[in-house]
């Protein structure tokens, strides 16, 4: 961490030695090794939450592809269905197309028949009016 040698830290412990003495050197010792503790706790603190937030940032950014992804699944599927319900309802419209005429009500064939049959002895009854006496008088008036 600090890139120490054994000859430097045997160097500083001896002029530690002569500078604080023998009974303060142990509880100075201590202490010091209590705060690197410390320093190396709170060091370790600050790299797991710095990592925390970096695979945080990572699974944000997973989750936003794969929301993406998502999107454009179901984008695709919306259009492979679309695709299939425009025929489908193309479809739909032409049978209801058919079955219209049959669904309406129409008038038996005899009756039709009959209409069609109508003027023409409308026309031949005509002439056969004219030929009676009653009907000669009538028609001269």
């Amino acid at each position: 961490m600090f890139d120490i040698s054994f000859s430097e830290l045997l160097l500083i412990a001896v002029v530690a030695l002569i500078v604080l003495g023998p009974e303060r050197l142990p509880k100075v010792a201590r202490t010091v090794g209590h705060l690197m503790g410390r320093a190396q706790r709170y060091m370790n603190d600050v790299k797991s939450d710095i990592q925390r937030e970096m695979d945080l940032e990572e699974i944000n950014k997973l989750k936003n592809q794969m929301q993406d992804a998502a999107n454009s699944v179901r984008s695709s599927v919306n259009d492979s269905v679309n695709t299939i319900k425009d025929p489908l309802s193309e479809a739909q419209q032409a049978l209801a197309d058919l079955h219209k005429p049959l669904d309406t009500p129409t008038e038996p064939a005899a009756a039709t028949e009959q209409k069609a049959a109508l003027p023409e002895t409308a026309e031949a009854a005509k002439p056969a009016a004219a030929a009676t006496p009653d009907n000669a008088s009538k028609a001269k008036e």
